[in-house]
């Protein structure tokens, strides 16, 4: 493999300072593949949204090493990064060998990028054990993302990102941190954001560890928009919609397919980790209906039971199904944003749901529910609710003594509504007898999967209101392969 260039981007414009300042990423990993990822930005947080960065095409080099030191690099090659996509860089790396870890970095003109650790995944047939840790909701101003650092110290195979990677929110006076810009409707307002959220040294870090499977909830674009309904009306909200999906696709590590065009972009995808896991990650905003009943918590409301009111889209969920259908994986796991099971926040006889959750769905959600009854070991991950919850989905949400048919594990948030408190929840937990845990602390879920069982480790932080908290494992649970029921560990 050849060393770098001598004068990469000769003929330019010189960069007058190192414009790596964004770090690098990688992720959506395949056996022989993975996706690069870094953005050039002399100025971050430049209201234009272009990073401070000249008109110019660069070029930039890019090398794949099986060593941190790059002494056996064994791909590598030129792209070009442009205005067009706010000088950001999407390499798709073929070739490599599965089951692998390798190490890649970034150069042009004579600046070189941090170095970041990257893995294929297992070939099929291999059952090897998968350490997975999975966050949502960070909110920049409302704390500091010393989760993403837990998260990175952990050092795991692959990290989930369920949604709510950014907010669309101007500051605000009880933020901690200063958020860059005014909410977020224009291209150059996303750009913009989402490049402070990756000046960040914590969320830097967690990037560079592990490859990243990512998919969005609301805030990326705006708070409970549904397919293309606004929270509010608003007559450009087609044209926010697009600049948002087109701001996300330049700053995650996301493959070709996933590139936007206009008001769309196709999001759910799937990846197997060997014959082990299978992911099914979903796009639970792109397609729904409205919520019913006007949105929010509401009692007795019948629309929500409308057979034909969707969440997944029919698409989307003739494609779970199929999924389901010809999965021979071990566990297959559903990577998605809002609570699954039914979740009765009403004290008392009367019900009481929220109607941005799939509980606003309910037919949908009951199809999806028995087809996961039907995979040898069905897990849900969800974030958005800013807590850590963990429970049994059952067959018949209803009767909290029908047969549980996969398990779900929620992730709290990294920063949002902050620091928390040590409320339990009492209430909560008795109304829905099939939900077994509750946390009302910022963190994580780190999770370990083997052929015999999945392991849930809960991560809370005491605080995320000031920098460097420590993390501290709130509680710990096993489901056992062919027992779709969590215990504690």
């Amino acid at each position: 493999m050849p060393a770098w260039a001598t004068t990469p981007g000769a003929g330019h414009q010189p960069l007058p300072a190192n414009p790596f300042t964004l770090g690098v990423a990688s992720g959506d990993p395949w056996a022989d593949s993975v996706v690069l990822w870094t953005r050039l930005a002399l100025d971050p947080v430049a209201d234009t949204g272009l990073g401070g960065m000249p008109q110019q095409r660069i070029p930039v080099q890019w090398q794949v090493a099986t060593d941190e030191r790059f002494r056996h690099v064994v791909r590598g090659g030129t792209v070009t990064a442009s205005q067009d996509s706010a000088h950001s860089v999407h390499v798709e790396v073929g070739g490599l060998r599965p089951g692998r870890e390798y190490y890649y970095r970034f150069r042009t003109q004579g600046h070189l990028s941090p170095t970041g650790r990257t893995l294929t995944t297992p070939p099929r047939g291999s059952m090897r054990a998968l350490t997975m840790c999975f966050a949502s909701c960070s909110h920049f101003g409302e704390g500091y993302f010393t989760a993403y650092r837990r998260m990175a110290e952990d050092r795991p195979d692959l990290m989930l990102h369920l949604g709510d990677y950014q907010y669309e929110y101007a500051t605000k006076a009880t933020d901690v941190r200063v958020v860059a810009g005014p909410e977020t409707r224009t291209l150059a307002n996303y750009r913009q954001r989402h490049a402070q959220y990756k000046t960040d040294p914590d969320l830097q870090l967690a990037h560079a560890t592990s490859p990243w499977l990512v998919v969005w909830d609301d805030h990326e674009t705006e708070n409970n928009w549904a397919d293309e309904v606004p929270e509010q009306p608003d007559p450009a909200f087609l044209d926010r919609r697009a600049a948002a999906f087109q701001a996300y696709y330049e700053n995650m590590p996301l493959r070709r397919s996933a590139r936007p065009k206009g008001i769309d972009m196709r999001l759910y995808r799937r990846f197997a980790w060997g014959d082990l896991a299978t992911f099914h990650m979903l796009d639970t905003r792109q397609y729904r209906d409205d919520q019913a009943c006007g949105d929010g918590t509401k009692i007795d409301c019948a629309e929500r039971l409308d057979p034909d009111r969707t969440i997944t889209g029919v698409e989307q969920e003739r494609w779970i199904m199929d999924g389901f259908r010809h999965s021979r994986a071990r566990w297959d796991i559903l990577g998605q944003q809002v609570f699954f099971s039914q979740r009765d926040l009403t004290a008392g006889p009367q019900q009481g749901f929220s109607m941005d959750g799939w509980d606003g769905y309910r037919a949908n959600r009951d199809r999806i529910a028995a087809a996961l009854g039907h995979v040898r070991n069905g897990v849900v991950l969800t974030g958005d609710v800013h807590r850590h919850w963990a429970g049994d989905i059952k067959a018949d949400a209803d009767q909290p003594d029908s047969a549980s048919v996969g398990v779900e594990l929620v992730a709290t948030s990294v920063t949002s509504t902050g620091d928390g408190d040590e409320s339990t929840n009492a209430t909560q937990l008795a109304e829905n007898p099939h939900l077994k845990f509750y946390k009302n602390r910022r963190g994580y879920v780190r999770t370990t999967f083997s052929a015999r069982e999945m392991r849930a480790d809960f991560q809370v932080l005491p605080y995320v209101t000031t920098p460097d908290a420590p993390v501290a494992t709130a509680a710990s649970f096993v489901a056992e392969d062919r027992v779709s029921t969590l215990h504690s560990a």
